[in-house]
């Protein structure tokens, strides 16, 4: 088996399990905050389980960024695709967001934007700690 996929699925089943538990705390302080929430057992359920494959797929997705071979613009391209079809899919199955193309427009640059913004700040941050690095060698 190939070492990275190998790696995405060992990531993806070590963090896949925050998924559900993060929902479960969103629906408890929902159902405390809101008098009138309610939360059927088909809902749970699909909740659980696409928020576990959400978790899945955004942890093993990591795996992309280390594949030494591939170009910076390669690899950003496979994680954001990865990540944004998921995160489309699972909002739009659990009816957090309506199937309308003027909010999954609004989604997706919103989506964009904090993407960009962590991407680049993570970038920064490693090229930053390299350079420091390689300064005390």
């Amino acid at each position: 088996m190939n070492k990275y996929l190998k790696e995405f699925l060992h990531r993806g089943l070590i963090f896949s399990g925050f998924g559900p538990i993060i929902l479960g705390i969103i629906f408890f302080i929902l159902s405390k905050t809101l008098d009138d929430f309610y939360v059927s057992g088909g809902q749970i359920l699909l909740g659980i389980v696409s928020s576990y494959v959400l978790a899945f797929i955004q942890a093993g997705a990591s795996v992309f960024n280390q594949i030494e071979h591939w170009s910076i613009p390669k690899s950003l391209f496979f994680h954001f695709g990865m990540l944004y079809a998921v995160y489309v899919l699972c909002y739009v199955i659990n009816s957090w967001i309506p199937f309308e193309w003027g909010v999954i427009g609004v989604f997706t640059a919103i989506f964009i934007t904090v993407y960009f913004i962590v991407w680049f700040t993570v970038y920064f941050i490693v090229k930053a700690t390299s350079r420091k690095l390689n300064k005390k060698l």
